[in-house]
C-alpha cells in the first residue's frame, strides 16, 4: 500500500497531568470534519479517563492496567488489527499514552509487525509538556539504569505542545522551559497552548515521523530486545467506594493531601459523588495544583460510586483509603 494510503496514527504522549486528555477533548469536538478512532492507555487500577473523554461519534477503546509500551503492547496490535477490519469507518487513529510510557516502543509497533506497518503509517508522536512543572520532572534524579520518562518523550518529539501556559510566572519563565526542551529535542516545532487549544492542522496528518532522524539518534530503535525500565518507585494507588462523601470532610481532606503528599504525587483524579449534590464532582491534580468542578447530573439509575487514581512516589495504599473513606457519610 503506498504510504499516502495507509492511516496516519498520531501517538499522544506527556508527562502525567499534562494536558492529553484535555488535547483529545479538543480534537474530538472541534469541527474537523474528520472520524477519528481513539486508542486510550491508563496506567492507573481503576478506568477514569473514558469517563473524562467527552461522548462523541469517534470509536474509543481503553486499555487500563499496564503501560502501554510493556505489558499491554500486544493489546495495541490486537486493537489495531481489529480496527483496520472497519476500516471505512475512520479517517484517522489518535493513541493516547499513559504519562509514563516511552514512546519508543510504541513508534517500534509500526515498523516490527508486518500487519500493522502495510496498512498504517505513524504520522507523529505529539508530546504535551507542562509549562509549570516540566523542568522538575526533567531534574528529577532516577537510579541508575531508570529512564526519566519525561526526557524520553520529549527526545523522540515531532511536536511539542507547550500547554499551560496561562500558569506560567511570566515570558521568562516560558522562554526558560523552551530552552531547556531545546537541549533535549532541538528539531522539534514548539507550539504554546493553554487548555490544549491547538489548530489541529499542526499535530494531525502532518507527516513528521522521521524513521532515519531516529535511527541516527537511537540505532536501537528497532531492536525488539532494548531494555525498558520503569521507575519502580512510581506506583498507582486506585479507589473504588460506594456512599456519598460530606463536602467539609472532603475539602478538609483534599487540602491535607495536597500539603502532605502533593511532593510525591505526580498525577490525582476523580469523579466523585457529594452528598446533597444532583451532579458528579470531578477533580484533577498535577502536585499541588488541584482543580475541580461539577460536570454532568447522576443518570437515572446510575450508581452514584467513588473512582480515584492516585499515581506517584512512595505512595501508601492504606493512608489514602483510609483517609478517603472516612469522608464518606455514615
Amino acid at each position: 500500500m503506498a504510504p499516502a494510503d495507509k492511516v496516519p496514527v498520531t501517538v499522544l504522549t506527556g508527562f502525567l497531568g499534562a494536558g492529553k486528555t484535555t488535547l483529545l477533548n479538543h480534537i474530538l469536538t472541534e469541527q474537523h470534519g474528520m472520524k477519528i478512532a481513539v486508542i486510550e492507555n491508563e496506567f492507573g487500577e481503576i478506568g477514569i479517563d473514558d469517563a473524562l473523554v467527552l461522548d462523541a461519534e469517534e470509536e474509543i477503546f481503553e486499555m487500563n492496567n499496564g503501560c502501554i509500551c510493556c505489558t499491554v503492547r500486544g493489546d495495541l496490535i490486537r486493537i489495531l488489527g481489529n480496527l483496520m477490519k472497519r476500516r471505512d469507518r475512520f479517517d484517522q487513529i489518535v493513541i493516547e499514552t499513559t504519562g509514563l510510557a516511552d514512546p519508543a516502543p510504541v513508534a517500534q509497533t509500526f515498523f516490527m509487525d508486518d500487519e500493522i506497518s502495510s496498512q498504517l503509517r505513524l504520522d507523529a508522536i505529539v508530546t504535551v509538556v507542562d509549562a509549570k512543572h516540566l523542568v522538575q520532572h526533567l531534574d528529577d534524579h532516577k537510579p541508575e539504569g531508570v529512564e526519566n520518562e519525561a526526557v524520553e518523550q520529549l527526545a523522540f518529539a515531532d511536536r511539542v505542545l507547550l500547554n499551560k501556559v496561562d500558569l506560567a510566572a511570566d515570558e521568562n519563565e516560558l522562554i526558560e522551559v523552551e530552552r531547556r526542551i531545546r537541549e533535549i529535542n532541538a528539531i522539534a516545532p514548539i507550539v504554546r497552548t493553554s487548555h490544549g487549544k491547538v489548530d489541529l492542522d499542526r499535530i494531525l496528518d502532518v507527516g513528521a515521523f522521521d524513521l532515519d532522524r531516529v535511527l541516527a539518534d537511537d540505532p536501537e530503535f528497532l531492536d525488539p530486545d532494548a531494555e525498558h525500565q520503569h521507575d519502580l518507585s512510581v506506583t498507582s494507588v486506585g479507589i473504588d467506594a460506594d456512599g456519598e462523601l460530606d463536602v467539609g470532610k472532603l475539602n478538609e481532606w483534599l487540602g491535607w493531601l495536597l500539603r502532605e503528599r502533593g511532593v510525591d504525587i505526580f498525577r490525582s483524579k476523580g469523579i466523585l459523588s457529594v452528598a446533597g449534590w444532583d451532579d458528579r464532582y470531578v477533580f484533577q491534580g498535577v502536585h499541588m495544583l488541584i482543580d475541580g468542578r461539577t460536570d454532568r447530573p447522576w443518570g437515572p439509575g446510575e450508581p452514584r460510586t467513588n473512582k480515584l487514581v492516585f499515581i506517584g512516589r512512595n505512595l501508601d495504599r492504606d493512608e489514602l483509603e483510609q483517609s478517603f473513606r472516612a469522608c464518606l457519610v455514615a
